[in-house]
């Protein structure tokens, strides 16, 4: 019995790559002369670079007593509103230890009117935000600190099923915890609110604290931030996710260089193959998406695309379905150019497109009530159901539509009865409208109107 323990620790030794005569590292405890095998000599050097990020949010708070001016005559109440702080708290991993650069996720931070990074060496910092993405759920904040060490990236794309990772982060503010697991899936996406999704599923513990926190492999290698869990209770039940590290690359790039992450379009609409579809073109199911409608005067446009065609390739990446091409095309920055090959009459065919910048039109420039909005055409939007319209990008939060209720993410699909599909329409229709405006809207899978007087 004895000898098969001793064993199997050292099959674990060996598959966690740690050598028992590693001399980077004080030795680990020894049982009658064999070494027992230890993430410790790993996490001595991952530690340093996750950190635990706080926040505090002011909200102002009014009692609807306030709107009763006999209420506030008789007892002589200011009417005024009073303000209440909300404090939360997350994780970051150091990603560029010159820069004082850490990321995190987006709600972590979002909405935060004061954020603070504490280091493992008990060292506090202020922070600033650098950039936020929240179609990835991701945001980049800096410190003012030296003698950082940062957190080396690993290719997510090379994680397989079953590989072991570990989660580190700061999970009910009780201080760095460290949990272990393997991979459970590849390939998540189904959360509502993010438009990119290709998430790493992980049965480490992950629980409230840890967003924003390091999921790394037995290298101390980042391979993935975690980001959320699936919990029918509010605890951990064994199923946890991750933005994979070469999504996340990406996305700090881009935060870093413009502050935002700038995406694009080339003009394609795809859905996927299904059975009937890949045996009419003589192809397996899921080994490509057909394109079902081309933008006019888009770059696909351009390169001669045609609907009908079967897009197989996109860049590096094999295209499986719908989801997989959006989040594909996503990760390509505006202006690269990329190559893509595709099916037609059963012969292959590539070319190579120039991701386009998607139009954008300032709401003021139609209607003085569409002050302080920013729409966008639907094109980088819900391209497997084919969903029409203009999105709304931005809003500043004292405009009349945000008094109304709107938020960015909002689909407008219509303005008084008559569809739009894009800017141009929702321009021409908007500029048409004499009296008051009523802005048909999409909110996931609701739909209502709103009056504009």
């Amino acid at each position: 019995m004895r000898q098969t323990f001793y064993l199997l620790l050292m099959m674990l030794a060996a598959i966690s790559g740690i050598a028992p005569s590693s001399a980077t590292a004080a030795l680990p405890v020894a049982v009658d002369g064999n070494e027992l095998p230890s993430l410790a000599p790993v996490l001595d050097r991952v530690t340093p670079s996750v950190v635990n990020v706080y926040t505090s949010t002011r909200v102002r708070v009014r009692s609807p007593l306030l709107d009763d001016p006999f209420f506030r005559r008789f007892f002589n109440v200011p009417d005024r509103a009073r303000e209440r702080v909300s404090q939360s708290l997350g994780s970051g991993v150091v990603v560029d230890s010159n820069k004082g650069y850490v990321l995190t996720n987006n709600h972590v931070i979002e909405g935060a009117d004061d954020i603070s990074v504490t280091l493992s060496d008990g060292r506090s910092f202020d922070a600033e935000v650098i950039g936020t993405d929240p179609d990835t759920d991701l945001a980049m904040i800096r410190i003012p600190a030296e003698n950082l060490d940062a957190l080396p990236f690993a290719d997510s794309n090379e994680l397989r099923v079953g590989d072991f990772v570990v989660a580190v982060g700061n999970p009910f503010g009780l201080g760095q915890t460290v949990t272990s697991g393997i991979v459970s899936a590849l390939g998540r996406s189904a959360f509502r609110g993010l438009e990119f999704q290709n998430f790493i599923q992980t049965d480490a513990s992950i629980n409230p604290g840890n967003s924003g926190g390091a999921l790394i492999n037995l290298r101390g290698e980042l391979v993935g931030i975690n980001s959320a869990i699936f919990t029918p209770s509010g605890g951990n039940v064994g199923i946890g996710f991750a933005i994979p590290s070469a999504m996340a690359q990406n996305v700090m790039a881009q935060l870093a260089e413009f502050g935002e992450v700038r995406r694009g379009t080339l003009g394609i609409f795809v859905q996927d193959l299904t059975a009937e579809l890949a045996g009419a073109f003589g192809l397996e199911q899921g080994a490509g998406v057909l394109v079902a409608e081309i933008d006019e005067d888009s770059e696909a446009d351009r390169a001669g695309i045609e609907a009908g065609d079967v897009i197989i390739r996109l860049g590096d990446f094999a295209v499986g379905d719908a989801q997989e091409f959006h989040l594909y095309e996503g990760q390509i920055p505006v202006g690269d150019r990329v190559r893509l090959e595709y099916l037609r009459d059963g012969r292959s065919k590539s070319a190579s497109l120039e991701m386009s910048a998607l139009d954008r039109l300032d709401g003021g420039e139609l209607d003085h009530r569409l002050l302080g909005a920013v729409f966008e055409d639907i094109a980088l939007k819900a391209r497997s159901n084919r969903l029409s319209g203009v999105l709304l990008t931005e809003l500043n939060p004292e405009s009349r539509l945000a008094r109304r209720g709107m938020r960015p993410g909002d689909v407008v699909t219509g303005a008084n009865r008559i569809p739009v599909r894009d800017l141009d329409e929702f321009r021409k229709v908007v500029s048409d409208i004499n009296g008051p405006l009523y802005l048909e809207i999409r909110r996931g899978r609701r739909d209502y109107v709103m009056r504009l007087d």
